[in-house]
């Protein structure tokens, strides 16, 4: 089965406010990369719904769900929502489309869990709101679109399924939404000692969860082997009956909100090692807050995907969009120009850390025995 994208034109002009690290245009970004590339495909392309009410409460509370349409309609939110909900507050701010946007992503991903119900692979890369809690806001995630999406595989039947996430910060909502269901493995590749705070190396969420945090400068040779002595291993032991891909691209060098140094050869090569290791496979957005570095990754996902490889130098109307965005921080005053004219960064390899040596045994420590009660 061909890999269907879904997308949606909400994310083209909306924005979290011009000071918000998400000011930026990502998923517009690399659909309109994925097709001046001309690799999209009209009857592979889907326009994403927005979930309904009650839908987003299978995870969120009614009255959480309530304070955010309220906030989108009125642009205001009362000092005691913004105290228990954390709308307008902790860097989630009230914005022209706080709730469409987000119950737009949600749908998204819902759609994929529907079109994947027999099997098949789907990108929504406007889907990776890792951070959402039940009841509240958190990290820029109003709504928890990867736990709702595992929810409705769930709900399908399926009884084993890994959650992987590349994201540079831990996935934290999706932790805990799962920490005691035996169905969903989480597995959580991210910066150690980084926003939120959790994901250490021991915090194994009852057992069903592993937890990678990399220490700082992360080079795409440590990333290669963490994937072929950690992730790899992990689904040969498991044999998922389907895999939810968090690819945030904050762990790119370029990315403003993180430190770690990765290329994004590294998210390419992980996508293309675990696309055919489950009969069901979706692969979600997430961080990036370099419309540069983000938009070519997510493009460049696509095209690992449809099982192409992107030109040496763009085309014209791929160079185009590139030169179109803006940036308003340091790393937008003075852009090089390969961030123009390509889609794959040059790589960046060095040492293998004994650190990351060591992390990748300890993912893997008693594995055999979590399986067995797993299965």
């Amino acid at each position: 089965m061909k890999p269907l994208l879904i997308a949606s034109e909400i994310y083209r002009k909306s924005s979290y406010g011009p000071k918000h690290p998400l000011a930026i245009p990502r998923v517009s970004t690399a659909v309109d990369l994925i097709q001046a590339l001309g690799w999209m495909d009209p009857g592979r392309t889907l326009d994403s719904p927005m979930a309904t009410v009650q839908q987003l409460t299978r995870f969120h509370t009614p009255a959480y769900i309530a304070a955010l349409r309220a906030a989108e309609e009125t642009q205001e939110v009362p000092d005691e929502v913004r105290a228990r909900h954390h709308i307008g507050a902790h860097g989630n701010p009230v914005y022209k489309e706080v709730f469409r946007r987000p119950a737009t992503s949600a749908g998204g991903v819902l759609l994929a869990a529907r079109l994947t119900a027999e099997g098949g692979i789907v990108h929504a890369p406007g889907g990776g709101t890792h951070h959402g809690q039940p009841d509240r806001a958190s990290g820029f995630c109003y709504v928890n679109d990867a736990v709702l999406g595992l929810l409705a595989w769930l709900d399908q039947g399926l009884t084993n399924i890994l959650y992987l996430d590349i994201d540079a910060h831990h996935g934290d909502g999706v932790q805990d939404a799962f920490h005691d269901d035996p169905r969903v493995f989480t597995l959580s590749i991210h910066e150690a000692k980084r926003w939120p705070f959790t994901g250490a190396l021991d915090d194994r969420a009852g057992g069903h969860a592993r937890n990678i945090p990399v220490p700082q400068g992360l080079n795409d040779s440590e990333m290669d082997w963490l994937l072929h002595q950690a992730i790899l291993p992990l689904i040969h032991h498991l044999r998922p009956q389907a895999i939810m891909l968090q690819c945030g691209a904050d762990g790119l060098e370029e990315d403003p909100l993180a430190k770690l140094s990765l290329s994004n050869n590294a998210h390419w090569a992980v996508v293309r090692a675990v696309m055919r290791l489950a009969p069901r496979l979706i692969v979600l957005g997430g961080g990036g807050y370099n419309p540069w570095s983000v938009g070519r990754c997510w493009a460049g996902i696509w095209g690992v995907l449809e099982g192409r490889s992107p030109p040496e130098r763009l085309p014209a109307a791929a160079e185009s969009v590139l030169r179109a965005l803006a940036f308003n921080r340091a790393a937008g005053r003075n852009p090089p120009e390969h961030w123009f004219t390509t889609l794959r960064d040059t790589p960046r390899p060095g040492a293998v850390r004994s650190e990351i040596r060591h992390l990748a045994e300890a993912t893997l420590e008693g594995l055999p025995q979590l399986i067995r009660g797993v299965a």
